[in-house]
């Protein structure tokens, strides 16, 4: 039998939500009992339609359904658009309609993560808001615990609704130790639910 995996999906447009994504598959992947599978999603056009080849010139490939159907447990990030999830992301989902009608997600365990270039941008929000379809579909939200001592201690970011990260005005901001600690901490934990292992 295969390795359960874990499946990080985001959309990243200037590279801060995809160093967090290296960082959350770390984590999974340092548990020993899942692997990661790293996918993001295809920019859309103004009429919402994919705007990008099939295949990404580099990266991770664009994700299909099936991986998502197949996952054992989930991590999602996007980094803010007005408090939201960016709308690439949000096209994905809104082709999961299939999923959520066989219950395909049902108990698997999932949790969020967002980039903002300004503090005070919408992180919070933009996890709450990734949460609603992953609801939908029945998964479990899980979230970083105040146990996560970066917590206390972040001047950027990290919430207990998933990590986060201040990408600055101009998104040159890089990841902080504090920041990529509590992703990691984030990928590590549902890893550990996936696989039942305890802290």
């Amino acid at each position: 039998m295969s390795q359960p995996y874990v499946l990080v999906l985001y959309y990243s447009r200037h590279g801060a939500t995809e160093a967090m994504a290296q960082n959350i598959a770390r984590g999974i992947e340092r548990s020993g009992g899942a692997s990661a599978r790293l996918r993001t999603v295809p920019a859309v056009s103004s009429n919402t339609e994919q705007s990008e080849d099939e295949i990404p010139a580099e990266g991770p490939l664009y994700c299909e359904i099936d991986d998502l159907r197949d996952c054992a447990g989930l991590v999602m990030g996007s980094p803010t658009r007005f408090g939201n999830m960016a709308a690439p992301l949000k096209y994905f989902l809104d082709q999961t309609s299939s999923l959520w009608l066989s219950g395909a997600m049902i108990d698997k365990p999932a949790a969020v993560f967002t980039s903002t270039s300004s503090m005070h941008g919408g992180q919070e929000s933009t996890l709450l808001s990734m949460m609603l379809p992953l609801l939908h579909h029945g998964m479990m939200i899980v979230g970083l615990p105040y146990s996560e001592p970066g917590l206390m201690t972040s001047e950027s970011g990290g919430t207990p609704y998933g990590a986060s990260h201040w990408a600055g005005a101009d998104n040159s901001r890089a990841l902080d130790e504090n920041e990529a600690g509590l992703c990691q901490a984030l990928g590590s934990r549902i890893a550990r639910l996936v696989t039942g292992e305890r802290a």
